[in-house]
């Protein structure tokens, strides 16, 4: 018989926040953490704007020395799987260390010094680069330092689907304790690539939204007059246990995984297939692996990006997935508030979906003044609602046509 598995723990490093506590104050509130981009001196590109995360102290979190030599995205990572664990009660030790796994998705790794490093070797040369260089670089260094701070020696990977990487890690973790792999997993997503490069980047595909004289209305999901979306950084991470050991050790439970799905579009290196039909058979397949009917879903965590194509595509997704149930359906797209964190998305939205089955309050899309004709679903604009939630889905899709999608469901013993 397939383990359930129920989430335990969680932690946040966010535009919005740092700590769940308050990210989710600051979500439910409504509150944009897009500002102008002061990591670089961003006055030549098209977009000056980003989701940073601020007040973040690295030695809070690991020692000082170490902290000099961490990236960004790694730090976060450790921060929030650090908070997550705390959060949980779990304790990591010498009996049950090779049963407690590390999971995570990273779309990018540590753009940041691979650009300082390029410049080094261009400008001093190859002998000046520093040990420390690839290591800090690599994506899977996250879910390798979660282990090696937090002891835990069971299954470690980490996932390079872009933006749909921590819902990928998230569910893959999932199936690792549901077959019996793991006991508890450690989970989530990570990034950050506020960097000239990643903005240069993704302004030459006009992908980004340039409202720059006004950052907190700029991520606009399912508007009529969203331009793109805004790059945010940070990290979400879970802890996901077995629950029966859960239940032996009496630990709270936010919500509990019942299902994971995953499709591929074989359409456009960019672009969603068309009507957002892989999107649609990404969805599907998490309601059959949760074992449930299209009308049971609750609450929707859009992947919402900000995009023309992405908004209206998950929409027509949406719509024939659940049929005449999408009309019933609260959908937030929280990103409209933290930005887009690309390989760390989905990991903070599975946080914000646990966070609403288990609180009752169902998040916000704000900025959305004047709905797309063909966005004409309930995205609970400007105002958190308060709303019982049994069923939620959070769904994230990616560059390549990789999708990903979750179904949480509150806790039923």
């Amino acid at each position: 018989m397939e383990r359930r598995v129920v989430i335990t723990g969680m932690g946040l490093v966010t535009p919005i926040g740092i700590g769940c506590q308050e990210t989710w104050a600051a979500l439910c509130d409504g509150k944009s953490g897009i500002a102008e981009i002061t990591r670089f001196d961003a006055s030549a590109f098209d977009t000056k704007i980003a989701g940073e995360v601020k007040n973040f102290h690295p030695e809070d979190f690991v020692p000082k020395k170490e902290a000099r030599r961490l990236e960004l995205f790694i730090a976060y990572a450790i921060a929030a799987a650090r908070m997550a664990v705390e959060d949980s009660g779990l304790v990591i030790s010498q009996d049950n260390c090779d049963r407690v796994g590390v999971f995570t998705g990273c779309g990018l790794g540590g753009l940041n010094v691979l650009e300082s490093n390029a410049k080094l070797i261009e400008q001093k040369g190859p002998s000046r680069v520093s040990p420390f260089f690839i290591p800090m670089m690599i994506g899977n260094m996250a879910p390798g330092m979660i282990s090696i701070h937090l002891n835990a020696k069971g299954p470690n990977a980490s996932i390079a689907t872009a933006c749909a990487a921590g819902t990928h890690a998230v569910g893959e973790a999932y199936k690792i304790i549901q077959r019996g792999a793991a006991d508890a997993m450690i989970t989530g997503g990570v990034e950050s690539v506020i960097t000239p490069t990643c903005i240069a980047g993704f302004n030459a595909m006009k992908a980004l939204s340039t409202r720059n004289d006004d950052p907190q209305k700029a991520s606009r999901p399912f508007d009529r007059n969203r331009d793109g979306f805004v790059v945010g950084e940070g990290s979400g991470i879970l802890i996901l246990e077995a629950m029966d050991l859960a239940l032996e050790r009496g630990a709270r439970i936010y919500a509990e995984v019942i299902g994971y799905g995953m499709s591929g579009d074989a359409y456009h290196m960019t672009a969603p297939s068309p009507n957002g039909e892989g999107a649609g058979r990404c969805m599907m397949a998490a309601l059959t692996d949760a074992g449930i009917l299209p009308q049971s879903v609750d609450h929707i965590n859009a992947h919402g990006t900000s995009t023309p194509m992405n908004d209206l595509y998950e929409s027509l997704a949406i719509k024939s997935v659940f049929g005449d149930h999408a009309k019933q359906i609260p959908i937030s797209a929280t990103k409209s508030m933290t930005g887009h964190l690309l390989g760390g998305a989905g990991g903070i939205e599975a946080v914000f979906t646990a966070l609403t089955i288990s609180t009752g309050v169902i998040p916000p899309t704000i900025n959305l003044d004047d709905p797309s004709d063909d966005c004409d679903l309930d995205y609970v604009p400007h105002v958190s609602r308060k709303q019982p939630v049994d069923i939620a889905m959070s769904n994230s899709f990616g560059f390549g046509g990789t999708n990903a999608c979750l179904i949480l469901q509150a806790f039923h013993a």
